[in-house]
């Protein structure tokens, strides 16, 4: 059975989560409106196959609702030049390091960036 591989994954969100969610905007002061609002997550699953389940509101067996609101929303597409250069990582605990350092990067750029 081969090994379970996680990797980050970066989702373009339409600007208006910028002006409708407080908590968005409260999250990036740095943010000056020239660049993109962007959702970074990490999965087990490829990045198509985790936006479809945010896109979908997707909950699992126990019904457990795994998809992000913001991206259920606002989410527009998958942004593979701001991912693709990252190998993926073989434990979760990687891949949750990676998102954040990632997500961190990204708004040192003025993207303005959600992430768990």
């Amino acid at each position: 059975m081969p090994k379970k591989q996680y990797q980050v994954y970066v989702i373009e969100l339409s600007k208006r989560v910028f002006t409708e969610s407080a908590k968005f905007r409260n999250a990036n002061p740095q943010f000056n409106g020239v660049l993109q609002c962007l959702y970074v997550g990490m999965t087990s699953k490829t990045p198509r196959e985790r936006f479809k389940q945010h896109k979908t509101g997707y909950r699992n067996k126990k019904g457990h609702k795994l998809s992000s609101n913001i991206v259920e929303k606002y989410g527009m597409y998958l942004r593979p030049s701001l991912y693709n250069h990252i190998a993926p990582m073989s434990t979760r605990s990687e891949a949750i390091k990676m998102e954040e350092k990632l997500a961190l990067e990204l708004r040192r750029q003025r993207y303005a960036v959600w992430f768990n």
